[in-house]
């Protein structure tokens, strides 16, 4: 699939935002914990990347209750949905000039059509040293779902079924889709979040 900048100025993937505040002392501090100035460029995606995959828990996966949003309640909480996980990778890589944007997949909630749909997030990154986007998928792996980091052939969370309506969407956005954050913002308890409320297209 051939992805589609919302925006041609890579500025406009490092802009700091309220969901994706890197000036916090705690992104600051996890800033300094993983990165160091002799990595490069690729080194500091994957290491970004699979922290969050790996020690931030997905909050279904754990049944738990808090709702995080921002990424550095994200951080602090070490827990949430890919909405939220997903702005935690793009203040980690922002925070380190580089360009990261989001990206959405419709697919089955659940394993049939009749449960209903969600959007999905994940993220897409600038290489500037390979001049190429890439895609990224933190959500976190478990059981059938095996993300992993790579800059040739994509290794996402899931692959989109056509057949039952699931798309996946080539737009790499500056900024989440509204509707997830409203949607992190209007809810307390993530299980009921998850269950009935996600938005189920862009």
């Amino acid at each position: 699939m051939k992805l589609i900048c919302e925006s041609n100025k890579l500025e406009d993937y490092l802009l700091e935002l309220n969901e994706v505040n890197y000036s916090n002392p705690l992104i600051k501090g996890k800033m300094e914990e993983l990165f160091h100035s002799s990595q490069t460029e690729v080194e500091k995606v994957k290491i970004a990347f699979e922290f969050v995959r790996d020690e931030i828990a997905h909050s279904w996966d754990i049944q738990g209750t808090r709702v995080t949003c921002h990424a550095s309640d994200v951080l602090k909480y070490k827990e949430g949905i890919c909405y939220a996980k997903s702005n935690l990778l793009a203040a980690l890589l922002r925070s380190q000039q580089i360009p990261t944007g989001f990206c959405y997949q419709r697919l089955m909630l659940f394993d049939t059509p009749e449960k209903g749909y969600s959007l999905h997030a994940l993220n897409a990154v600038f290489l500037k040293s390979l001049e190429k986007w890439i895609r990224l998928d933190a959500r976190g792996n478990k059981p059938g779902v095996d993300a992993q980091f790579s800059i040739d052939k994509e290794k996402l969370a899931f692959s989109v079924n056509e057949e039952f309506d699931e798309k996946d969407y080539p737009v790499i956005y500056t900024k989440p889709n509204a509707k997830t954050i409203n949607v992190l913002k209007e809810h307390s308890d993530i299980v009921e979040m998850y269950k009935h409320h996600l938005p189920g297209c862009i």
